[in-house]
């Protein structure tokens, strides 16, 4: 794999089969060529990494709501970027609050769950 497309779900042996660094860096590409600005590119790129990964890994609740998600209208793109935005809460709440009874991925997927394109939209 040698291009990311966030409008095209990349083919999950071949994402899963690039090292972590290799993944960030073709997301970052992908956004410096289409001259999208952001404060921190590495961040960024790394939340849509994992995003993907979670997608590429068949993970329950991030595929349903990428499916629901542009099944509203969103682009896959900004699918990613609502995802990702449940995340990086998330990884703040772990991070600054304290650790939730039980497992910390119950709550993200709750999160990603209840995440509709409405309330995207209206952020």
């Amino acid at each position: 794999m040698h291009r990311y497309d966030p409008e095209q779900t990349p083919n999950a042996g071949e994402w899963l089969a690039l090292d972590e660094q290799e993944r960030i860096d073709l997301v970052a590409k992908y956004h410096r060529l289409a001259r999208i600005g952001m404060p921190s590119v590495k961040m960024h790129a790394s939340i849509h990494a994992v995003i993907e990964n979670q997608v590429a890994e068949g993970h329950e609740p991030v595929v349903r709501a990428m499916k629901r998600l542009t099944s509203a209208g969103l682009s896959r793109h900004d699918a990613v970027h609502a995802i990702g935005s449940v995340l990086a809460e998330h990884i703040f709440e772990v991070l600054h609050e304290a650790p939730p009874d039980g497992d910390p991925m119950v709550n993200y997927d709750a999160a990603v769950e209840r995440l509709t394109a409405d309330t995207w939209l209206r952020g």
